[in-house]
C-alpha cells in the first residue's frame, strides 16, 4: 500500500502485511489484489480460506467507507468456489448493492489471475457514530 491511500488504509497494517494492492477506490466500489504466498497455504498446499476472506474483507471495508463516517462490518458470508495455490493473484471487486440509513449490503467477487471466480462474499455494514481517526 502507498501514501496515496486514504488514512483508513494507511493505518491498515494487516492488509499491508499481506501485500494487498489497491486497484480502485471510489464510493461504493473498490478493487484490491493480493498475491498468494507460500505462507498463506494450508496443509493441502491450497490457499487458506482466511486469506481469501481477508482480501474480500479489505475490498468490502473500502467500498462501505464511502464518506467521513466510520462504517464497520456487521457480518459477512463467503462461498469458496475454486481452490488456488501459492503464486495465484487474487482480485476482490467490491460493489455496493444497497445502502439505507446506517446499514448497507456489499457484494465482493474474488477472482484469480485467469479471471475465474474463486469466491463470492456478501458483507453487511453498519455506520457508527464514532469519529474518524485523524
Amino acid at each position: 500500500m502507498t501514501e496515496e491511500l486514504r488514512p483508513m488504509l494507511q493505518r491498515d497494517r494487516a492488509s499491508a502485511a499481506l501485500g494487498m494492492r489497491v486497484l480502485a477506490d471510489e464510493p461504493g466500489h473498490a478493487v484490491v489484489s493480493m498475491t498468494v504466498r507460500d505462507d498463506m497455504t494450508n496443509g493441502f498446499a491450497i490457499t487458506h480460506g482466511g486469506f481469501v476472506f481477508a482480501v474480500a474483507d479489505t475490498a468490502f471495508a473500502m467500498a462501505c467507507n464511502e464518506d467521513e463516517s466510520v462504517t464497520v462490518a456487521a457480518g459477512a458470508d463467503i462461498a469458496f468456489l475454486k481452490a488456488t495455490a501459492a503464486g495465484a493473484v487474487l482480485t476482490a471487486d467490491a460493489r455496493r448493492r444497497t445502502r439505507s440509513g446506517r446499514t448497507g449490503i456489499y457484494d465482493v467477487t474474488v477472482t484469480d489471475e485467469t479471471g475465474e471466480v474463486v469466491a463470492e462474499f456478501r458483507g453487511r455494514s453498519l455506520t457508527t457514530s464514532r469519529p474518524p481517526l485523524t
